[in-house]
């Protein structure tokens, strides 16, 4: 007699057990569907986006893409090679001035200021910085340097994307020093070795690939800043090497012949931005490498 509620217990108990583990179930069917439904929408989108680039982008590329300077409105040939030149000066200045300062500040923060109140706020400062539109980057500098210089300039446009470059290198530089095992650094210590060259022989030496990384990713985001150089370097018509000129940049003529109604003008946009797409995607391309390699 004892032993049937014994056994009516044991069955209501996998009755429960099996309805839990099928509602589990549906939950994670429901939540697979609309994670892959979430994939499918945003690979979509890319692969449109892509799609255009090619389709559009690439038949307007020639020789005369890099050669030519900007062309007048309804005129026979023209090219990018103005911009295509301001915008590589621009970029590669940017990225020599603010990768020695990001790389520093981050060193700074993961080794030195992991708990003082500069680093805390250091840290709250950069956040700040990496979340900001670039636009707004683009106006302060337009209200410091423009207005007090009185024209644009090919170094104020450097400046503002150096100011982008820097906050990209200080996260990753310090997110990947952080990431250095702890007894790498007390074995060089037990060595009698001096922290700055722990830092530059055994931490920093570790981190190189994950460095390298923020730094193309940050090469990556700037090369493709429009807002910014409109408010600082604004562009030019013509060839122009002189900094303290309005330099001309692939970005800002693509806004402004894509604006346009002149269809030369829109294929050369359409060249430019098959040109800035695809040295974008080989930038994130390498920075995955390298991180992968890292690993």
């Amino acid at each position: 007699m004892s032993m049937k509620p014994m056994t009516v217990t044991t069955l209501s108990l996998d009755a429960r057990r099996l309805a839990k583990h099928r509602a589990r179930k549906r939950t994670n069917a429901v939540a697979l569907a609309l994670a892959l439904a979430a994939m499918a929408f945003g690979v979509f989108w890319l692969v449109w986006i892509l799609w255009e680039t090619l389709r559009l982008g690439l038949p307007a590329l020639s020789l005369q893409v890099f050669t030519q300077m900007t062309p007048a409105p309804q005129s026979e040939g023209g090219g990018l090679a103005n911009a295509l030149f301001g915008s590589l000066l621009m970029v590669g200045l940017a990225t020599l001035i603010g990768t020695p300062v990001g790389v520093m500040a981050g060193i700074y923060l993961a080794e030195y200021g992991r708990k003082g109140w500069l680093g805390g706020a250091t840290r709250f400062i950069n956040d700040i910085l990496l979340s900001a539109p670039s636009i707004v980057i683009g106006l302060f500098v337009y209200s410091v340097v423009v207005t007090t210089t009185k024209g644009f300039s090919g170094w104020a446009g450097v400046l503002a994307l150096t100011l982008i470059v820097i906050p990209i290198v200080v996260r990753t530089t310090e997110n990947m020093l952080s990431l250095v095992p702890n007894a790498l650094r007390e074995a060089a210590y037990a060595l009698g070795t001096p922290k700055w060259k722990v830092i530059g022989a055994v931490t920093l030496k570790a981190a190189r690939s994950g460095v390298l990384t923020g730094v193309l990713l940050a090469l990556a985001r700037v090369s493709g800043e429009t807002a910014p150089l409109l408010f600082t370097a604004l562009s030019n018509q013509f060839w122009n090497a002189d900094l303290t000129q309005p330099l001309a940049s692939l970005p800002v003529t693509i806004f402004k012949f894509a604006m346009s109604p002149y269809q030369n003008w829109q294929e050369l946009a359409w060249a430019g931005v098959f040109l800035i797409t695809m040295g974008v995607l080989a930038l994130n391309i390498a920075a995955r490498v390298l991180l992968r390699q890292k690993h």
